[in-house]
């Protein structure tokens, strides 16, 4: 099975987030549906990080409506939740609508290596 990565996020699903993870040593998911209003505000944020960072981290999204399996996996509650992997393991999570700088914050932790495992 192959994933196309053309745009600077992918789409990602339940059977597709294992060879995404395990293709990558990095990868940035976003937990969202269409209805969350917030969800769509950090649209435009999302986008300007993966295009910054495309050549390290790729940028996934994981609609939460069509996911259940892959969201109850990572206990995601509440939405957006923002979540990046590292070697297929997850290692930091930000809940809700919050700034481009703590994203990047997020992001820079873990390429840098200063994460922890999360759970």
């Amino acid at each position: 099975m192959m994933i196309s990565i053309d745009m600077s996020t992918v789409q990602v699903s339940e059977n597709t987030f294992g060879q995404l993870v395990s293709d990558h040593p990095i990868v940035f998911l976003d937990f969202w549906a269409s209805w969350c209003g917030p969800c769509l505000a950090m649209e435009p944020v999302v986008q300007k990080l993966a295009a910054k960072y495309s050549d390290r981290v790729i940028f996934g999204k994981v609609n939460v409506d069509e996911e259940i399996n892959l969201s109850s996996k990572f206990q995601v509650f509440s939405i957006p939740t923002f979540m990046i992997f590292k070697n297929g393991q997850p290692m930091e999570a930000v809940v809700g609508a919050v700034g481009e700088s703590s994203l990047e914050r997020l992001i820079n932790n873990v390429i840098e290596a200063r994460a922890t495992t999360v759970g």
